[in-house]
């Protein structure tokens, strides 16, 4: 399922990102520790944390993921939007708890 089509049916609101919108969701990895995401998140793995700093888009674009989700509404900095649009990888903000997202995500991929 393509990231943008998740994105959606969820109701994230897109952040930044825009022109990475059609990679393919396969997976889902939660954490915070920018450290251990970076050697546990799997290429195409929808990402959901808190962490909305310009390390987290390191990682996003070394771990190859679909997207990052800031769960919680945490907010995203202005370095970290601005090097996710060029980088071209989404991130989403959305009102409701890790757990429940990660369990929407669940739901989508079965």
């Amino acid at each position: 399922m393509q990231i943008k089509e998740m994105a959606e049916r969820c109701g994230w609101k897109l952040l930044c990102g825009k022109a990475g919108e059609e990679r393919e969701a396969e997976g889902c990895y939660i954490g915070d520790l920018l450290s251990w995401v970076m050697s546990r998140a799997g290429e195409n793995n929808v990402w959901l944390t808190v962490m909305g700093n310009i390390n987290a888009i390191a990682v996003a674009a070394l771990t190859e993921v679909s997207a990052i989700v800031l769960t919680e509404s945490a907010s995203l900095d202005e370095e970290a939007k601005n090097r996710a649009e060029t980088q071209g990888i989404p991130v989403y903000s959305c009102e409701e708890n890790t757990y429940d997202t990660a369990v929407k995500v669940y739901e989508m991929l079965k």
